[in-house]
């Protein structure tokens, strides 16, 4: 078992209601503890049906379980389906030690599709989240899943991503592994082809 870069490490995965992030985080949880890691997955949910917020934290140790929710700012990385949710929860568990990974597309609330609300231009929050962590990688993951012919192999691709940063002590054979774990073969093609093009997105950041 290869030791941990950062112990406890701790991960947010964030979205909204139907984006796939609590699946996310259960693939990336089943992977780690496969590989013999002690892990604990903890989901909040939003009002998920309307477009609401939802957050899980996968915290990951070498030693004693830990508790499902992590201390404030203490989070090693955010993995996030919605660039806006990256920065609302950046404030709660961010730090300047901190990484995000953000598919760049927005999914606007319905308080701005009302005209109740504004949402930040893509150029200003990409700024505002750049200034806020050590290293921002803004990708075009819903571009990419819709090239593979499904917009929700997002979360797969934001996987493939992660995979490819120097955080994790697995890499994308061990997702892949927990995918197939979940998923019959037949649907197996599409995730691998998310997972290598999350790998090629963020190695060219």
């Amino acid at each position: 078992m290869k030791a941990l870069k950062y112990d406890p490490l701790d991960i947010v995965v964030t979205g909204v209601g139907g984006q796939g992030n609590v699946l996310a985080s259960q693939v990336l949880g089943l992977a780690l503890l496969t590989a013999g890691y002690e892990v604990t997955v903890g989901e909040t949910y939003g009002l998920s049906q309307r477009g609401g917020s939802v957050t899980s934290q996968v915290r990951v140790s070498s030693g004693p379980v830990l508790g499902p929710m992590m201390p404030g700012h203490r989070a090693t990385a955010i993995v996030s389906l919605e660039p806006l949710e990256a920065l609302r929860l950046i404030g709660d568990y961010g730090h300047p030690g901190v990484v995000v990974l953000t598919n760049d597309r927005p999914l606007r609330p319905l308080g701005v599709l009302a005209g109740e609300q504004l949402y930040p231009e893509p150029a200003e929050l990409k700024a505002t989240l750049e200034g806020l962590c050590a290293k921002l990688c803004w990708l075009p993951a819903t571009a990419a899943a819709l090239e593979l012919g499904n917009h929700i192999l997002a979360n797969v691709v934001l996987l493939g991503a992660l995979c490819g940063l120097d955080l994790l002590p697995i890499g994308a054979d061990e997702v892949e592994a927990a995918l197939g774990e979940m998923f019959p073969e037949t649907k197996m093609t599409p995730n691998r082809e998310a997972l290598a093009k999350g790998l090629a997105l963020v190695r060219e950041v």
